[in-house]
């Protein structure tokens, strides 16, 4: 056997011995002392990075600062330096796609390499120990982020405001320069225009690239009232779809190697949601690829939602609404969300085309703000669209037999039982209440000014259905979409 293949395979053997034995937490952990012999040196620690390796999250800490030792921090792969943050990080990450401010992204080769520790202050006689918490996580799965890297702003439950749908200067959105010329549009302006409207969370849905994780994952500590959740739009030939929580490529090509279908099941292998973007518009050489038409076909159990409602598109031709209703009518459990896809940070206003960021604005009933409950609570429907981003509040629940559930939730009903359906409503005046049963209106009435509508009950006839509400204002304008109560559908994949 040749010295390099011994050598690679010696490595492979140690970080292999060391990843098994800390299987229980799934981290490589090294500690070392340092002596006061190190005072203004560098110490280098090695640890070895197994093939197909996705990300490394190095977490470290040390003793002795109470008597001013100071260590800092810098990485070396194969090749030389990866980064240095001196002594003001003691979290970081890097990963193909991206990687925390000091520190460079791009690919992780196998084989030995090193902490890299500066110490320019221990004291005569004084020593500190030091513990670093390596995270490996294979390529294979990029979403598979250590705790250390989630990022929760409200570990409570509520209800949470955002806006699915944004991009930025890494990809087609510009706005006006200092002197007024058309330019790429920075992310900052963006999440600087989403943070003044009181949004809760964005996600960052740049098309077909994943250049943006760099700056979210800078950013993220500044914005530390809005969650930052990274996305991209799949901008395809056949239609376009967001996917929310990606960490790691996804092949767009459809139409050479890859189909829909097989990107349906990539996401799905990957726990990622997916939501079908705008699919009523036209796709032709006015917005190519714009509607949603794969020549497959598209298997529904591995879409999460669908945007019903684009920019300003409420009560337009192209509006999504028909068409998430269409879904919903052939026995799919799909969440309506709504996204301003705005493409120019600096607008203010909302015209048909061109929507300013939280317009439409989507909330989302999650258990904490955090992107994991954030995604939990689209995939389980508990969410409404305030079309105009106005700040209004919703909140549907459909009782039957004495047990009660909200918007995303199933009851089962047999034929005769009667469903009594509730609707508080907050923040609209003079509004009007649509109850929709399978996409007819069925039952509407005014809207005291604040608090619940009057209750209408439903006799079911024991097949499948489904229940939701509408608010209108008095002239027509929609205000409020809610997602449906299903009756009789099967049970989802997952719990809803």
């Amino acid at each position: 056997m040749g010295t390099r293949r011994k050598a690679w395979l010696a490595g492979w053997c140690m970080a292999l011995a060391a990843l098994m034995a800390n299987a229980e937490d799934g981290v490589l952990t090294l500690r070392g002392r340092i002596e006061a012999s190190a005072h203004q040196s560098y110490v280098e620690v090695p640890f070895q990075v197994p093939p197909g390796t996705g990300r490394i999250t190095v977490e470290f800490d040390y003793t002795g600062r109470e008597q001013r030792t100071r260590i800092d921090l810098g990485l070396i792969d194969p090749a030389g330096l990866r980064g240095w943050s001196g002594g003001n990080k003691r979290l970081f990450t890097v990963a193909s796609d991206d990687a925390t401010p000091s520190y460079r992204g791009g690919p992780l080769p196998p084989g030995q390499w090193k902490l890299l520790l500066g110490v320019p202050n221990i004291r005569a006689g004084q020593v500190s120990d030091y513990t670093a918490r390596i995270h490996l996580a294979p390529a294979a799965a990029p979403e598979a982020l250590p705790d250390a890297l989630q990022t929760n702003l409200a570990d409570r439950p509520g209800w949470y405001r955002g806006d699915l749908h944004l991009h930025s200067g890494h990809s087609d959105a510009s706005c006006a320069s200092q002197s007024g010329t058309r330019v790429p549009c920075p992310l900052f302006l963006t999440l600087q225009a989403a943070a003044a409207r009181g949004l809760d969370f964005v996600a960052v849905t740049e098309h077909n690239t994943l250049s943006h994780l760099q700056d979210l994952r800078a950013l993220q500590p500044y914005f530390d009232r809005l969650l930052l959740v990274p996305g991209v739009e799949i901008t395809t030939f056949q239609g376009h779809a967001n996917v929310f929580g990606i960490q790691g490529a996804l092949d767009f090509r459809v139409g050479g190697t890859t189909d829909w279908s097989r990107l349906l099941r990539e996401t799905q292998r990957r726990a990622l949601p997916v939501s079908v973007n705008h699919p009523a518009l036209p796709s032709d050489e006015r917005c190519m690829g714009c509607g949603w038409q794969p020549r497959e076909g598209t298997d529904w159990s591995r879409v999460a939602a669908v945007e019903a409602i684009n920019g300003a598109d409420a009560g337009t031709p192209v509006s999504g609404i028909p068409f998430w209703q269409a879904r919903l009518d052939e026995g799919y459990r799909l969440t309506a969300i709504g996204g301003s896809d705005n493409h120019d940070a600096a607008l203010r206003t909302t015209q048909f085309g061109k929507s300013r960021i939280g317009s439409p604005t989507t909330v989302v009933f999650a258990r904490s703000l955090s992107q994991d409950a954030l995604l939990d609570g689209i995939r389980s429907g508990r969410v409404y669209i305030d079309v105009e981003g106005s700040g209004a509040v919703m909140e549907m629940t459909a009782a039957q037999g004495g047990r009660s559930v909200r918007m995303g939730a199933g009851l089962a009903v047999p034929a005769g039982g009667e469903v009594g359906l509730e609707l508080r409503v907050e923040g609209v005046v003079d509004a009007r209440v649509e109850w929709i049963v399978d996409g007819r209106v069925e039952q509407t009435a005014d809207l005291p000014v604040s608090g619940k509508a009057p209750a209408w009950a439903w006799r079911s006839d024991g097949h499948r259905h489904w229940l939701r509400a509408d608010v209108r204002s008095p002239d027509g304008r929609l205000l409020l979409v809610g997602n449906p109560v299903y009756v009789n559908f099967p049970a989802p994949a997952g719990a809803r």
